[in-house]
């Protein structure tokens, strides 16, 4: 390959290359449930599914064998599972899934240090080992160790992508190192147009969803190849600063590096639930949506944030006409308080909702600071507001002891409510630790 780009002006010598590695636990959950009954990973019948009630339940995971043989995959639906003796259905256990999650993070640190790993999410993570290869060997040399490390102590397997920058390492690691026999590729700027232009699908691209390959589509863009060599000013204006990022993507070019990376300046704290059946009382939802916005709520006074916004997604029952809507709402003043907080969810809900039949709700406190960087607001009746603060803080202590359902209002024993059904939940599926 030509080390520099003529025509686009990429030259790959001036561009950043560190040693980046892309860890992926194989079928995480499934995995761990295989593990936990003696089985190989590789070899085990395992579907963790998030409920055995629910024909419509989703699959969370699923074994390399059953993916294989039976085609089912994450997001598959309990009445797609075929009825076969060897499939071992299971619901998920949070509980273990975290801990293990904090296991194979403590193996990764013992290769790189703090600032040189970002979890990615509970079953992959980046590793920067430019810093310590002088220590472990080359990239490919530690990946092996890693995956020696996470194998013998853990009993489950990894796959690792390898490359000259965080993107090179998660194409590798999606698109060649999960079906190689070692479950390890590397790809770098030098091989881009044998690897990133060989990718069979526009979706198959880290960053590129079903709704921009269809703008992409429209713009007579059809694979990654024909991306990478697309006018990036025609990209820049269709799609705006996205369009270059794709492009250069294209390419292989990605300046980020983990040390430096920013706090997102948008946190906020959200909370979901599909819904057992379609909702459509009114007094039934409400109080489906006061339950998760205490338990937002109560998530900001544990990490002493205050939110300035709220957004309301509702979805409607399939059998409707319409999806559902999403509305957002600026608080006029910050607050974590249980009472308020509820109130202008139920606002956006009153405000919108046409009858309509429910089967998901999606709350979200939005534009979140630290409460010491938040104003409070001077016209406030001090008392009343310290005496809800001293209510929900109690509720707070008591529930972090003793559990969520120590201690609940009233009307979370109607026959709408999900509170008490959810409280052992965590991440919002069966959090077992046995």
């Amino acid at each position: 390959m030509e080390k520099t780009s003529e025509k686009f002006n990429i030259d790959y010598q001036k561009l950043p290359r560190r040693d980046l590695l892309c860890i992926d636990v194989k079928s995480f959950f499934a995995s761990v449930e295989a593990v936990r009954r003696n089985l190989h990973p590789m070899d085990a019948y395992i579907i963790v599914i998030s409920d055995f009630k629910r024909p419509g339940a989703v699959v969370l995971a699923a074994s390399p064998k059953v993916k294989k043989e039976f085609g089912i995959t994450t997001g598959s639906r309990k009445f797609q599972i075929p009825d076969n003796k060897k499939i071992i259905l299971t619901e998920p256990s949070m509980g273990v899934y975290l801990k293990k999650n904090l296991e194979i993070c403590n193996i990764f640190r013992r290769y790189v240090s703090e600032e040189d790993l970002w979890i990615y999410s509970i079953d992959e993570a980046f590793l920067d080992v430019s810093s310590t290869r002088s220590l472990f060997g080359t990239p490919r040399e530690i990946a092996k160790k890693i995956q020696k490390d996470i194998y013998d102590e853990l009993g489950l397997v990894t796959a690792v992508g390898i490359g000259d920058n965080p993107l090179l390492a998660k194409l590798a690691l999606d698109n060649e190192a999960k079906k190689q026999p070692c479950q390890t590729a590397y790809w770098s700027y030098e091989n881009v147009p044998e690897t990133i232009w060989k990718i069979p699908s526009l979706t198959d691209m880290w960053g590129i969803s079903k709704g921009y390959e269809k703008k992409l589509h429209n713009l007579g863009i059809g694979s990654v190849y024909s991306l990478a060599h697309t006018d990036p000013k025609i990209l820049k204006r269709s799609l705006g600063i996205l369009g270059l990022q794709l492009f250069y993507h294209s390419w292989g070019v990605d300046y980020s590096r983990l040390s430096e990376r920013i706090p997102s300046k948008n946190k906020s704290f959200g909370k979901g639930q599909i819904l057992m059946k379609d909702y459509f009382s009114k007094e039934d939802i409400l109080i489906i949506i006061a339950e998760m916005a205490e338990e937002i709520a109560a998530r900001l006074r544990k990490h002493n944030y205050f939110c300035r916004g709220v957004s309301l997604h509702i979805g409607f029952s399939k059998d409707c006409q319409e999806s559902g809507f999403r509305k957002d709402y600026h608080l006029p003043n910050p607050t974590q308080d249980n009472k308020e907080i509820i109130h202008y969810f139920n606002y956006l809900f009153l405000e919108n909702w046409k009858k309509q039949p429910v089967r998901q709700v999606y709350l979200s406190c939005t534009k979140v600071a630290p409460g010491k960087a938040i104003q409070t607001n001077l016209f406030d009746n001090g008392i009343n507001e310290e005496k809800e603060k001293s209510i929900d803080s109690v509720v707070d202590i008591i529930r972090q002891k003793y559990g969520k359902a120590a201690v609940f209002k009233a009307h979370s024993l109607e026959e709408g409510s999900t509170f008490l059904e959810r409280s052992g939940h965590i991440g919002g599926h069966k959090g077992g630790t046995e």
